[in-house]
């Protein structure tokens, strides 16, 4: 049976923890794809194991915060494939990720970067792939966005508001551009364990505290579940769905 997204060209930007997690499943659902990350090295290697043909998989180096590197994945795309269907923006910068201090203590070259990647970089993103998608008759947008959008924290206040900020664009774009066919969602992720954190451990006490907070107590979240509720977002099943924020974080968060 087809996939889910099968023969949709779509763009993963980010890989690493959770975007090696989306590549892999959307690849499994029959995607056409672009992938891509600041580490060109990590993005041929998962091209290559995705698809050794190259022919429905590309890594590319991809700078989501440089208007020049999102043009060319974007050319890439379009160009190969033709279309443009759905793009996944799943990179971030956390650089007061540790920092103890709060606002009054922020490094503010950490507070600029912070927001040049994660607020510029969005905004850049969708201004070069929502026309492209427009033109393909329509597609689907999805934003790695953070439960820490709305989730109050006594550190790391660059990050929450880059996330937040994320989220009003989201809306946004699901407001202008819905008649003309696009769809705009953001997954919030609590913690999702991934190669990542064995590689380099999380401080003491936050992986405890996460767990104290989740309803599901058996597990950590994995990019395979952030990957599940993307791959749904940006395929027809999920065609009734936009402006929407959905939690992935094992009840941590509950909304009205």
């Amino acid at each position: 049976m087809p996939g889910l997204l099968a023969n949709k060209v779509v763009i993963v930007a980010g890989l690493g923890g959770i975007g090696n997690g989306l590549a892999r499943r959307y690849a499994d659902e029959g995607a056409l794809l672009v992938i891509g990350d600041l580490d060109a090295e990590l993005a041929a290697r998962v091209a290559a194991e995705l698809d050794p043909s190259a022919q429905r998989v590309r890594g590319v180096a991809l700078d989501g915060a440089d208007e020049a590197s999102v043009i060319g994945a974007v050319d890439l795309a379009v160009g190969t494939f033709g279309r443009l269907d759905g793009v996944h923006l799943n990179f971030t910068n956390a650089a007061d990720a540790y920092l103890p201090g709060g606002v009054v203590d922020l490094p503010l070259e950490a507070f600029d970067e912070v927001m040049r990647v994660n607020t510029r970089g969005f905004v850049i993103c969708a201004k070069h792939t929502i026309p492209p998608m427009i033109a393909s008759g329509g597609g689907s947008i999805v934003f790695t966005a953070s439960i820490d959008a709305y989730n109050g924290a006594s550190t790391r206040v660059s990050y929450q508001m880059s996330k937040a900020a994320e989220l009003a664009l989201m809306r946004h774009i699901a407001r202008k551009y819905g008649p003309k066919g696009i769809r705009a969602n953001a997954i919030a992720p609590g913690l999702i364990w991934h190669y990542k954190f064995d590689e380099n451990p999380m401080p003491d006490g936050i992986v405890d505290q996460t767990r104290a907070r989740q309803m599901i107590k058996s597990r950590f979240g994995t990019p395979d579940d952030i990957a599940a509720m993307g791959a749904l977002l940006l395929s027809d099943d999920g065609s009734f769905i936009t402006a929407q924020t959905i939690s992935v974080d094992g009840g941590v968060t509950f909304r009205p």
